[in-house]
């Protein structure tokens, strides 16, 4: 069942690129059939999953719907695959901004069969990345979504597109190779030699190696740090994004940096918990200096799209922070610990919507005038009052208004970070001041005072297929918001275990 849902999209593309000239309207329809069909496994797994998990204890908890066949038996590599609290809800975020990103495209015209495998292609490689319990199949995943993500932004981006996604393809890639001599680290460590990711997290195998463990988790943070991206790591974030198409830059901040986040919480920590533990004071210096860095920056942007961008850089610095405090958590502290993991876990979710929702809305604008750029319009509320009411709740969502998964998600961070880690913590604090800021204005040169748009060109509302995708991820956010015991129900006994892990 679950390498139906991984690979499902996979096929579809390759049907899609082997039938003779289908039209446009007909892979269109394809594309979406096959992610909505893709969201239904993925919310029939999720049933299975709370009703009866798996017994199987993995890196964090039960495993339920999992694989593990030979592969590359010589090096001790498998298709080993399954799900528990930490990658179901990253699974299901996935599905959902696919199929998202499906229906927005719906009226494009510009090569749409190339678009619809591309974006296939690229929903397997996540998908295959978050239920990857093997270290090689892991790094696979990892490499063939820089590959896809890089086509993305040089085929179907704007501006200095290709430059853009040249900087981001080396950025990414070296940092998998440093990844890649990470995971052959521990490899190389663990009796038997294994890449199987149950059996590391069992053995860890470079406690108590001195700083052989320090110097495999330098090299495993590096490669994911990158990616994520965290300061000073993220310069190839603004150009890729601002480039890069509206769906492109939905599922790049919704989805492959949390490729980023998703490694710190399922190797990291549990597999080199004691290096964690002896290195958590810089992972908490770099989430706060993230947290800061990114809202300043995005304080300070006058283009909406590269505005929200760096918000990313600040969202990331949260979900590192929290999981840093909990490798500073004393035993006494065991609780607070597994509040911040489950927080870290909630804001992937809760940013993979509503950052992908603002990138969508922000694709609308430049579909509309041709620019991102804030100073350029005003008063859009009154000719395009559904576009400014989704803009406002996303945006109050991301800055973390009661109500939406951004609070959940943020409140559970601070209340687990602040024992452990109380001075970094206060100081993140103030990127929520910033944030809120930041986006306050934004709506306000946006949509209120004076109509105004770029050469008097008129900005219409969103139109169905536009409006429902967006709607659709703004929405999930609100039921987070309101009803979060149905996600944090999943996400809380992994937290907890990962939390157990790495506390003192």
């Amino acid at each position: 069942m679950l390498s139906v849902v991984v690979f499902l999209p996979l096929v579809a593309a390759v049907v899609l690129l082997v039938l003779p000239r289908p039209g446009d309207r007909t892979v269109a329809w394809t594309w979406i059939a096959v992610t909505a069909v893709d969201l239904a496994l993925v919310v029939g797994l999720w049933v299975g999953y709370v009703r009866s998990p798996s017994a199987a204890v993995g890196t964090a908890g039960p495993i339920a719907y999992e694989t593990d066949l030979r592969w590359i038996p010589s090096v001790g590599s498998g298709y080993h695959i399954g799900v528990d609290g930490l990658s179901l809800p990253l699974v299901a975020m996935t599905a959902v901004l696919f199929c998202a990103c499906a229906v927005y495209s719906l009226r494009r015209t510009e090569r749409v069969r190339g678009q619809a495998a591309l974006f296939l292609f690229l929903q397997t490689v996540s998908l295959g990345l978050f239920v990857a319990l093997d270290l090689i199949l892991f790094f696979v995943f990892f490499d063939l979504s820089i590959v896809g993500m890089y086509f993305v932004i040089a085929g179907w981006g704007h501006g200095p597109a290709a430059r853009s996604a040249l900087q981001f393809f080396l950025y990414t890639f070296v940092g998998s190779l440093a990844l890649l001599l990470g995971f052959i680290g521990l490899y190389l460590a663990a009796d038997p030699r294994t890449f199987d990711m149950v059996e590391l997290a069992r053995q860890t195998p470079l406690d108590g190696r001195g700083p052989a463990g320090g110097l495999v988790l330098l090299a495993v943070a590096l490669g994911l740090a990158v990616k994520t991206p965290l300061v000073p790591f993220h310069t190839w974030l603004p150009p890729a994004h601002t480039d890069a198409p509206a769906a492109g830059s939905a599922i790049l901040a919704g989805v492959l940096l949390k490729m980023g986040t998703y490694g710190f919480v399922r190797i990291a920590m549990p597999v080199l918990p004691e290096a964690w533990r002896a290195h958590a004071s810089v992972f908490v210096a770099l989430g706060v200096v993230s947290v800061l860095y990114g809202a300043l920056v995005a304080l300070a942007q006058t283009d909406f799209k590269r505005m929200v961008a760096y918000t990313s850089v600040n969202h990331m610095g949260y979900i590192l922070l929290g999981l840093g405090a909990a490798g500073l958590a004393t035993g006494a502290e065991a609780d607070a610990a597994a509040v911040a993991v489950t927080g870290a876990v909630t804001q992937m979710v809760s940013h993979g919507l509503l950052t992908g929702a603002l990138f969508l809305l922000s694709g609308v604008l430049y579909a509309r005038a041709g620019t991102y750029d804030m100073a350029s319009y005003g008063g859009l509320a009154a000719p395009a009052p559904r576009f400014a009411a989704l803009t406002a709740v996303a945006a109050f969502g991301a800055l973390g208004l009661p109500g939406l998964s951004g609070f959940i998600a943020e409140f559970q961070i601070f209340t687990g970070s602040l024992g452990p880690a109380p001075v970094p913590t206060a100081l993140a604090l103030v990127g929520i001041l910033l944030t809120a800021a930041l986006f306050l204005r934004a709506l306000q040169r946006l949509f209120l005072g004076a109509e105004r748009t770029p050469d008097n060109t008129r900005v219409t509302d969103l139109r169905a297929f536009e409006a429902v995708p967006i709607a659709a991820l703004t929405a999930l956010s609100v039921a987070v918001g309101l009803l979060p015991w149905f996600l944090l129900d999943v996400i809380d006994p992994a937290a907890r275990a990962v939390a157990a892990v790495v506390v003192r």
